[in-house]
């Protein structure tokens, strides 16, 4: 069992660490983080940058503006961005809506938006969530109704990541309200000028206007956007969200602020000792150093799996698990750590470690939610993976 990479992969690594060192570095990273924002304005143009380099969409064919190479390349790329605190849609627009594109798009829709997306011309959003279908997301409400040859489509979806600076949605409908709930879905590829769709801010806790309310009213889409088929579109989910599951971006960078946090227990002292001489100190964040590496792992076992045309349901459900819940206890350990000073703002003076635990306290609250809740996947684990009954 081997737990390298290659030559080629590591050179990627370390062109990618050039690149984000140069054209990025530790103001924008700063700027990015104060705007709480995961789709921020910076994110377009930082697109094109990524691209005039070839390093988006490292994982498409050729002809299509990538690089030809396995999930393994592109989990790499993610891991880099995330630990140098890259806040943009490139796991979104290249890796999951890319890679579905690539695998169930018709010939004209590749060569109709992978080239804008290779190029970082055009952003996607992705409208799956509904006020009234969370967890139970095949139990959604918009409706696409037949109409020669176009769809009607009426509904609201919230909580859309980048969806106010988006060019297009990727869609959840329902076609077929007789069918079975799982087989009644279609998805379409949505232009967002289109007549008759309203977008509304919604901000978070965390202060951030990363996503929005979509509402479609009598929305007119032609029939050629539907992707993978029609009632088709739950496979497309399902294998979208495996892939939005496992984003080494996120792990990466708070495994990057429990490495900051290590630090600053090294250099602060309480009553004349370092934090990290405190035996209970120690053993927590030796606890969370462990989890951070078997998340790691878990995470790269889906990417492998992935790169060998597996279907990694358990594994994906088990790195969301694990992935989410840890940038949890990181958040509250370190505040707990920090004390008082870890709930003032990153731009005083006073603040610890540049306010990034109280920040983080208020980001990863969607971590045990979003794509799926911890429920949710420990339900798919039980079920899947181990054979247990329902309870």
């Amino acid at each position: 069992m081997r737990f390298n990479f290659t030559e080629e992969q590591d050179a990627l690594r370390r062109e990618i660490k050039d690149f984000l060192e140069k054209e990025w570095g530790e103001e924008a990273r700063r700027r990015a983080e104060e705007a709480g924002d995961m789709a921020s304005d910076h994110s377009p143009s930082f697109h094109q940058k990524l691209a005039r380099r070839k390093l988006l969409a490292l994982n498409w064919p050729k002809e299509y503006g990538g690089r030809g190479w396995t999930p393994i390349e592109m989990a790499i790329f993610n891991e880099e961005l995330g630990y140098y605190g890259v806040l943009s849609n490139c796991y979104r627009n290249t890796m999951i809506i890319g890679s579905a594109i690539c695998h169930f798009g018709t010939d004209e829709q590749k060569k109709k938006y992978l080239p804008d997306l290779a190029a970082g011309r055009k952003l996607f959003c992705i409208g799956y969530t509904e006020p009234n279908a969370g967890s139970d997301l095949a139990s959604l409400e918009t409706t696409a109704a037949e109409d020669g040859d176009e769809y009607v489509v009426n509904g609201v979806k919230v909580f859309n990541t980048g969806g106010h600076i988006a060019d297009y949605c990727w869609l959840a409908t329902r076609t077929d309200p007789d069918a079975p709930k799982h087989k009644g879905i279609t998805v379409f590829m949505v232009d967002l000028k289109s007549p008759g769709i309203s977008i509304r801010p919604l901000y978070n806790v965390a202060d951030g206007h990363g996503q929005s309310e979509l509402v479609f009213q009598d929305v007119r889409v032609p029939k050629e956007n539907i992707v993978g088929g029609r009632n088709r579109g739950w496979y497309l989910i399902a294998k979208a969200l495996d892939i939005e599951r496992i984003n080494t971006g996120v792990r990466a960078r708070h495994q990057r602020v429990l490495e900051e946090l290590v630090e600053y227990c090294k250099e602060t002292k309480r009553n004349g000792i370092p934090l990290i001489k405190d035996p209970l100190v120690r053993q927590q964040i030796v606890q969370l150093c462990t989890e951070a590496k078997a998340a790691r792992l878990i995470a790269y076992k889906v990417i492998y799996q992935q790169s060998k045309g597996e279907i990694p349901d358990v594994s994906a459900s088990m790195a969301k698990l694990s992935g989410g819940e840890l940038s949890q206890k990181i958040a509250y350990l370190g505040m707990q750590l920090l004390g008082l000073r870890s709930i003032i703002h990153g731009s005083s003076k006073w603040s610890a470690m540049e306010g990034k635990l109280e920040y983080m306290v208020r980001e990863t609250i969607p971590h045990t939610v979003g794509a799926g809740t911890s429920e949710i996947q420990r339900t798919v684990i039980a079920g899947r993976g181990f054979g247990l009954p329902r309870g």
